[in-house]
């Protein structure tokens, strides 16, 4: 076992690709990331394929999309009989930390006080998603804390107070794990973060207060700067946190070669969807477009070496097979993703697209090619209540080769007739895919500028 990597998987909240250095922004705001980049692989194109907290994390404990676990939305506890991630993890002998945010013990409608209320209370051991080692976590962060203060719960049940800028806390918890652990046992350590996550109480983004001010006139994003929203106000806090996010990554690979494990130990980075700063809804995600689902993903080690940039579609539901087989377990048939290992050796062909589900804003579907992106929705007002519909009307419809900033929905352009009808054919075919009888589409109900 002591030949196995080790693994981590460094997860922020609503994080856009952009933010990141190598992604095509300053250097000045990710350095380390970068680094990180340059000595593994950056994945150009990854995409959340469920652009909402709860379901995206459950898709990662479960390799399947939410619509097959009934963790759509939400206030959707972990349905007990899904084999998830951390179970498979520990039967092949590693050793597990799980560190901040959790998100999937609470159940209930939402926007209402859950039937099953883990939001603010330790969360019991059969709740953890079969994590069994080193705990520092809470259901939802968000309600047990702020940018500079708060409490999570150790494995035992003990509130665990912290003061200080919250994402500095949150890493020092996974340096703690790394400095108790005395097994030769090979580690599996996911450190789920907030930042740069609006804090829901206050409705802002909460930067470091000694930084803030450095990124006041940082230039907004194109796809942002078109439309009306909340980016002029909440962008200096947001790049702030992520600042100082990939200070909190630096610490993290200071401390692995401080214990000298870095060199066998494979670091992921990734979000679970970005934000669009109310551009596109009333909120900051729950939306097809690029701004809501492209997100950063990073490897360093094992496979995943040399700088290299690849170009290739990638659905972060293509992270859970991925993990298992860094760490030699088999695949489970029921996984959806595939795995990036296998890809880029060659042995499984790339994505022709991404496919996307959209819950509580609506009950939404889409698909990213590399050239187009093609959304659905049902007819309902929310995605609230339904996560699936037997009709659904035709949305947007963007040339992301001609207007990469999705500012143009061609939805009723009649010259992209052929390419409608084109995406509609592969909209169904990854939507049957993921186990969803096959609905009727129908042309748009109504123009949509946005």
């Amino acid at each position: 076992m002591a030949n196995r990597p080790n693994i981590i998987f460094y997860f922020t909240d609503q994080q856009r690709a952009d933010t990141c250095g190598c992604y095509g922004q300053k250097l000045d705001i990710t350095p380390r990331l970068d680094q990180l980049a340059s000595e593994g692989v950056k994945f150009e194109w990854a995409f959340s394929p469920q652009p909402v907290c709860g379901p995206c994390r459950a898709l990662f404990q479960t390799g399947k999309y939410p619509t097959e676990t009934g963790c759509f939305r939400n206030n959707v506890m972990l349905p007990a009989n899904v084999k998830t991630l951390g179970s498979y993890i520990e039967e092949a002998g590693y050793e597990t930390a799980y560190i901040g945010k959790w998100h999937l013990a609470s159940d209930g409608e939402l926007e209402k006080k859950p039937t099953i209320d883990h939001t603010i209370t330790a969360i019991p051991k059969e709740l953890r998603g079969g994590y069994t080692g080193f705990w520092r976590a809470s259901d939802v962060l968000e309600f047990t804390s702020h940018g500079y203060d708060g409490y999570v719960f150790d494995a035992e049940g003990n509130q665990i107070d912290f003061k200080g800028y919250r994402a500095d806390c949150i890493n020092d918890f996974a340096l703690e794990y790394l400095d108790q652990k005395t097994s030769d046992d090979p580690f599996f350590l996911f450190i789920s973060q907030l930042e740069p996550h609006h804090q829901n109480d206050r409705h802002c983004y909460e930067g470091p207060k000694e930084t803030v001010e450095k990124f006041r006139d940082y230039p907004i994003p194109p796809d942002l700067s078109f439309l009306e929203g909340d980016y002029e106000k909440m962008y200096p806090d947001y790049m702030a946190a992520i600042n100082r996010l990939d200070e909190n990554v630096g610490r993290l690979v200071a401390k692995l070669k401080e214990k000298g494990l870095y060199e066998n130990t494979i670091l992921i980075y990734t979000s679970d969807h970005g934000s669009h700063f109310k551009t596109r809804n009333l909120e900051y995600k729950r939306s097809c477009h690029d701004s809501a689902t492209h997100t950063p993903l990073i490897i360093r080690g094992g496979p995943f070496q040399g700088g290299k940039k690849e170009e290739r579609l990638v659905s972060l539901i293509d992270l859970p097979p991925t993990m298992l087989d860094l760490a030699g377990i088999p695949i489970p048939k029921s996984y959806m993703g595939h795995s990036l290992v296998r890809e880029l050796a060659g042995e499984e062909p790339e994505r022709d697209c991404v496919f996307i589900q959209i819950s509580e804003s609506q009950c939404g579907r889409a698909i990213r090619t590399k050239q187009y992106k093609y959304s659905v929705r049902a007819l309902a007002p929310t995605g609230y209540t339904i996560h699936r519909s037997p009709v659904y009307f035709e949305d947007y419809l963007y040339d992301l080769t001609k207007d990469p900033i999705e500012k143009n929905n061609l939805i009723k352009d009649r010259s992209y007739a052929f390419v409608r009808q084109k995406m509609k054919k592969l909209l169904l075919r990854e939507m049957e895919r993921a186990g969803e009888k096959k609905p009727v589409i129908l042309p748009a109900y109504r123009s949509r500028n946005k």
